[in-house]
C-alpha cells in the first residue's frame, strides 16, 4: 500500500477521492439553493477531484456536513494483494459500517479467520492461529493488529463490552489493521521473493546449498517454516 488513506471530509483540500480512490486535491464549490423557509440552515457543495475530475456532493445542514454522493463508508479500499474471498468480506463490512459497526466488526473478524489459511494456519481458532504465528517469529506489531481485529470482532457482539462511543472508531481502525496484516504477511514476502529471483541462478543455487546444509530451505519455490506467508505458489 502507498500513503496513508485520508477519508473524504467536508472542506478538506485533499483526500482519497470516493470516485477514483486516488489521494488528490479537491476543488470546492458552493451551490445556490432556493430557500423554502424553516429553521434549518442548509448549504450544498460539490468537490471536484483533480485526478479523475469527477465530483462528490455534500450537504451542510445546521453545521453538520455529510457527503450525499457517492455513497461512501470512509473505509480504505482493500489491499490489492488481499485474497479475493477476503476482500469480498472486507467490502461487505465496509458497506454496513456506517449503519452498524457491530455487523462490520463481525464481518471483519470473519475476514481475519478466512485469511489465516493464507498465512499458513488452520483458520479454525484465531487465537490459536495467532499463538502459532507468534511462535514462528511474528513481529509484535502484526500480532497486535491481529489481536485487535480478533478482540474487537468478538466483543462487539457482546452487550456492554464495547461502548457505542468507542465502537465506531475501533471498528474503523480494523479496516486499516487488516490491510497492514496483508501488507506485512503477503505483499512484502512476495516483493522480496521477486527481487531474489533476479539474482544469478548460480548465486541462488549456492544459497540453496548453504541453507539445505542447515536444514532450512529458503529459496523461492520452497516454503520457509519460519515465515508462513512465504509459499511456493505466492499470493496474487
Amino acid at each position: 500500500m502507498s500513503s496513508t488513506y485520508v477519508p473524504p471530509q467536508f472542506n478538506l483540500s485533499a483526500f482519497n477521492c470516493p470516485q477514483c480512490g486516488a489521494y488528490a486535491k479537491q476543488d470546492w464549490f458552493r451551490l445556490e439553493l432556493p430557500h423554502y423557509g424553516g429553521s434549518g440552515a442548509t448549504a450544498a457543495f460539490i468537490a471536484i477531484c483533480a485526478h479523475c475530475h469527477r465530483s462528490s456532493h455534500w450537504l451542510n445542514i445546521d453545521d453538520r456536513p455529510r457527503m450525499t454522493f457517492p455513497e461512501s463508508t470512509g473505509a480504505p479500499p482493500p489491499h490489492p494483494d488481499m485474497p479475493p474471498e477476503i476482500a469480498a468480506d472486507y467490502l461487505e463490512a465496509a458497506g454496513v459500517s456506517t449503519n452498524s459497526y457491530r455487523a462490520a466488526a463481525a464481518l471483519l473478524r470473519l475476514a481475519l479467520q478466512r485469511l489465516m489459511p493464507h498465512l499458513g494456519e488452520s483458520g479454525k481458532n484465531i487465537n490459536a492461529d495467532i499463538a502459532s504465528l507468534v511462535a514462528k517469529g511474528l513481529p509484535v506489531r502484526i500480532q497486535q493488529a491481529l489481536d485487535l481485529c480478533r478482540v474487537v470482532g468478538n466483543e462487539s457482539v457482546h452487550p456492554g463490552e464495547i461502548t457505542s462511543e468507542d465502537g465506531p472508531e475501533l471498528v474503523s481502525s480494523l479496516f486499516s489493521m487488516l490491510n497492514i496484516i496483508v501488507e506485512d504477511r503477503i505483499t512484502r514476502p512476495k516483493e522480496v521473493e521477486a527481487m531474489y529471483r533476479k539474482l544469478p541462478e548460480k548465486k541462488r543455487n549456492g544459497i540453496d546449498a548453504r541453507d539445505a546444509a542447515n536444514g532450512k530451505p529458503t529459496s523461492p519455490g520452497q516454503a520457509d517454516p519460519a515465515n508462513p506467508s512465504d509459499k511456493a505458489d505466492g499470493h496474487n
